[in-house]
C-alpha cells in the first residue's frame, strides 16, 4: 500500500500542487485501509541503498519530507543506517555497484496487504450488509430503454452457463482494464480512456530478502523503479511499467522477467539465478485517461469517474491504497446521475471489514493452544498434532477474528487443517457443497 513517495518528488521538483494533493489522499486512504483491516496488514520498512553521498542526502531528504507530510499518519520515522548496519539488517545487499561503493541505506515504513483475501473481506463485508455477491458472472450485454438510457445487463454464468438479466436504476462500470469493452457495449463509439501497463513479478526463494525488510531501487541504470519484498515466506521482485495487450490471463513475458533478475541482481551479492525462480505473474494496471479532460498530455496513476452515456457510470485507474475512496465517488455519481435517494451518507471510512471486530495481534498464540491439526507421518498415515505458530498466524491474518470458525470448522471434520510446503489449506469440499446448496459458513 503505497502512498506515493515519488508523487511527492514530482510535487516538489516539477512544482505540481496535484501530485501532493494525490499524496495527502494516498495517506488518508492507506491508514484507512490498516484501520478497517488490521489483521491483512502490517508496516513494512523498505529499505533504498545509497552509493553516493548525494544519494544519501537526496534521499534522507525526500523522506523526510514524506515524514513530514504524512504527519499524525505516519506508521514510523525514515531513518538512515550506515554501510555496516545496512548489511547486518539485508546481508544480501552488495557493498559496491557500478564502481561506487555503498554509503549507507535510507529506511521507510509503507503498507503490506494481503491483497486477495482483502477482496474477499471486501465480498464478504458487502454480502454481510444485503448486497447480492455473484463471482463468475459475466456481462454479456447492456440492456437498454426506447430512450438509450442503460437499465441493466444480461448476465452469464460461467460456472453452469445460465443466462439472466438483472434490471438497476444505475449500472456502475468498475471492470478494471476490461471498463472500455463494456463501455462500448453502450456505445460502439465510445473514445478509449485505458492505456493498459503491465506489471510483471517474479518470486524467488526467501533468502534474496529478511523476513521483514524490503529493498526499493527508485532509479536503476534504465532509469526503473524494481523492488524485492518479503511475502510469505519468499521472496516478491518487480515491476515492470510497459503497454500491453489486455487479456484476462495475462503472462510475464521473457524480456520483463529478465530485466527484472538483471536489475536486482546489480544490488545483491549473490548470484541471482534464473532457476532460483518459483513462479512468475503479471497484472494489467488500467491507467486512466479522461476523454473530457482538456489536457492528456500525461497519463493519470489517479483514478477518473466518467459518464458515457445515461444509465452508465465508469470508474477506473488508481490504486488498492484508494480503493474505497473510488467506490465513494462511483456511489456519489450513481447517486447524483441515478437521481437516487440513500438514507445516509457514505459509512465505509470507518466501516471495519469482517474478521477485523475484535481481532488481536496475539489470537495466533489463542488459535495454537485451542485447536489441533492435522500432520502426516513417515509411513503416510494422518495423524493429530499441535497446530505450529506458522499456521495459527496464518490463519490470524487471513481470517481475522473470524479464524477460530474455520479451525473449529477443521477439527469437527476430522482433523482437517493440513499443510503442505508451508501453505495452509483446508479440506472444505463438504462444506463447499453445502454452500453450493445454499447453506451458510461462518466465514
Amino acid at each position: 500500500m503505497r502512498a506515493g513517495v515519488r508523487y511527492l518528488e514530482k510535487a516538489v521538483f516539477n512544482l505540481e500542487y496535484g501530485q501532493l494533493k494525490l499524496v495527502f489522499h494516498a495517506l488518508e486512504e492507506r491508514n484507512r485501509i490498516i484501520q478497517n483491516a488490521p489483521h491483512m496488514c502490517r508496516a513494512l520498512p523498505t529499505m533504498t541503498p545509497c552509493f553516493s553521498w548525494f544519494e544519501v542526502i537526496y534521499y534522507w531528504a525526500g523522506l523526510k519530507a514524506y515524514d513530514l507530510v504524512a504527519g499524525s499518519g505516519i506508521l514510523r520515522l525514515s531513518r538512515y543506517y550506515t554501510t555496516e548496519k545496512a548489511i547486518k539488517v539485508f546481508p544480501t545487499l552488495t557493498k559496491e555497484c557500478d564502481r561506487r561503493k555503498l554509503r549507507g541505506a535510507v529506511v521507510y515504513y509503507d503498507g503490506q496487504m494481503d491483497d486477495s483475501r482483502l477482496n474477499i473481506g471486501l465480498a464478504c463485508t458487502a454480502a454481510l450488509a444485503g448486497a447480492a455477491v455473484l463471482n463468475h458472472a459475466e456481462v454479456t450485454s447492456l440492456l437498454k430503454d426506447s430512450s438509450g438510457k442503460v437499465i441493466g445487463a444480461h448476465i452469464r454464468d460461467n460456472l453452469t452457463g445460465r443466462e439472466f438479466d438483472i434490471y438497476a436504476k444505475i449500472v456502475v462500470n468498475a471492470a478494471g482494464p476490461f471498463c472500455d469493452a463494456l463501455r462500448k457495449m453502450a456505445d460502439n463509439n465510445a473514445a478509449k480512456i485505458i492505456s493498459p501497463s503491465s506489471g510483471a513479478h517474479v518470486v524467488l526463494p526467501d533468502y534474496y530478502t529478511p523476513e521483514d525488510m524490503g529493498l526499493i531501487i527508485p532509479k536503476t541504470k534504465d532509469g526503473r523503479v524494481v523492488f524485492m519484498l518479503p511475502w510469505r515466506g519468499k521472496t516478491l521482485a518487480g515491476t515492470t511499467d510497459s503497454s500491453t495487450e489486455i487479456t484476462a490471463l495475462p503472462q510475464a513475458r521473457e524480456e520483463e522477467v529478465e530485466f527484472i533478475m538483471q536489475a536486482i541482481g546489480d544490488y545483491l551479492n549473490i548470484k541471482v539465478r534464473h532457476s532460483d525462480i518459483l513462479s512468475t505473474w503479471s497484472g494489467i494496471r488500467p491507467l486512466a485517461s479522461d476523454p473530457s479532460a482538456k489536457d492528456t498530455s500525461s497519463i493519470s496513476r489517479d483514478h477518473i469517474v466518467h459518464v458515457d452515456c445515461p444509465g452508465l457510470i465508469t470508474i477506473t485507474g488508481g490504486k488498492w491504497t484508494t480503493y474505497r475512496s473510488m467506490a465513494e465517488d462511483a456511489v456519489d455519481a450513481a447517486i447524483k446521475h441515478g437521481e437516487l435517494h440513500p438514507l445516509n451518507g457514505c459509512a465505509t471510512a470507518e466501516l471495519q471489514l469482517l474478521g477485523a471486530h475484535g481481532w488481536d495481534p496475539s489470537l495466533f498464540v489463542v488459535l495454537a493452544q485451542s485447536y489441533v491439526r492435522s500432520k502426516k507421518t513417515r509411513d503416510g498415515s494422518i495423524v493429530p498434532g499441535t497446530m505450529d505458530a506458522s499456521i495459527a498466524k496464518h490463519l490470524s491474518c487471513a481470517y481475522g477474528s473470524m479464524a477460530k470458525h474455520v479451525a473449529t470448522i477443521a477439527q469437527v471434520r476430522n482433523n482437517s487443517l493440513l499443510v503442505f510446503e508451508k501453505f495452509c489449506y483446508m479440506n472444505m469440499w463438504l462444506h463447499l457443497k453445502n454452500w453450493e446448496q445454499g447453506f451458510e459458513l461462518p466465514f
